[in-house]
């Protein structure tokens, strides 16, 4: 590797991106895979957070070479003179298919090495065109604004910087460089739906709709995320005044809820259910409750995972299925 690689315009898009997302102080960790998304960005937090700057390397243990991989991938960290270096392997269980458990297990492995290092953030690889597939893919499955919005910028502990980089430039930013990115055989598997998306979905997508589908598809889950952040925090201060404590649950003021647009009444409803019985409602079962308020005819009451719904005196009652109390509450917003 060149010891002072050429500032291309890949190069310095990738840093720049880097340099705008690093905490001010503290450790970062990159979550690198060897691939070239994870290595562009290796080297530049390399060069933009010099001497604060280490490697989390998961090796899933998938692939009969993957032990190798990541031995690669650390070797490679450590001559962009990052430190610490991590390796971890992890034993990938299967709940919810094959991408669902590795993406478990990895986050599960980059998690317990920042709070041993007492990291100030995991730097990730997504790409631009990770974010047009994710959101693709959220569309394909009816999934709703949550998935389209796609991944955030900012996550808690994780950054992802190239959300704007295509991937393109990660491989061109590489080749500058002098690195050699491992291309992981699963990435060319059909068995994957990412992958089918990638391959064949995408190039179609373009050569039937002309350039800029990926962009398009990015842009709109900014946009998105704009607009949900927006109204989570209208439901969070319309949540006070609707809802009030019971023994074994909640109950909200129907006139209120009906009061309100849909987005915002089916919004409550689910945030309610998600911090007073810790369940993620289904489209579906949220309408249901929904029609409680808007199509009122003496129905009977809802068994929903964890709680029923019912209208009594003007109220929407959720109540615990579980017998007892609920004790050591807080209303939904301070959750």
């Amino acid at each position: 590797m060149p010891e002072r690689p050429r500032l291309t315009p890949p190069v310095a898009d990738i840093r720049r991106a880097v340099r705008e997302a690093l905490p001010s102080e503290g450790l970062v960790l990159v979550a690198l895979s060897g691939g070239p998304d994870s290595l562009a960005l290796a080297a530049a937090v390399a060069f933009e957070a010099a001497g604060r700057a280490g490697a989390v390397i998961v090796d899933h243990q998938l692939q009969d070479a993957s032990a190798a991989a990541a031995d690669r991938a650390a070797a490679q960290a450590a001559a962009l003179r990052l430190d610490p270096v991590r390796v971890v392997r992890v034993e990938v269980g299967a709940a919810g298919g094959p991408e669902a458990a590795a993406r478990t297990a990895r986050y599960d492995a980059l998690a317990a090495v920042a709070a041993e290092l007492g990291a100030a953030a995991v730097l990730l690889g997504h790409t631009l065109d990770d974010q047009a597939e994710t959101v693709l893919l959220g569309l394909a499955r009816g999934a709703g604004a949550s998935s389209l919005q796609g991944m955030a910028p900012e996550a808690g502990l994780y950054r992802r910087p190239l959300l704007g980089i295509r991937r393109s430039q990660t491989e061109q930013a590489c080749a500058d460089a002098g690195l050699e990115p491992w291309h992981d055989p699963q990435n060319e598997d059909p068995a994957y739906a990412r992958v089918r998306v990638r391959r064949a979905i995408m190039p179609l997508l373009e050569d039937e709709l002309g350039p800029g589908v990926a962009d398009a598809l990015a842009r709109t889950a900014e946009q998105l995320r704009e607009d949900t952040d927006a109204l989570d925090a209208f439901a969070l201060e319309l949540v006070e005044d609707i809802v009030e404590l019971e023994e074994a649950g909640v109950s909200l003021s129907a006139v209120a809820l009906a009061a309100n647009p849909a987005a915002l009444r089916q919004r409550l409803i689910r945030l309610v259910a998600a911090s007073e019985f810790h369940v993620s409602l289904s489209r579906a079962q949220t309408l249901a409750v929904a029609r409680l308020v808007t199509d009122w005819h003496g129905q009977g009451a809802l068994d929903l995972p964890g709680f029923t719904a019912e209208r009594r005196g003007g109220r929407i009652h959720l109540v615990s299925s579980t017998a007892g109390p609920l004790t050591g509450r807080k209303p939904p917003h301070d959750h």
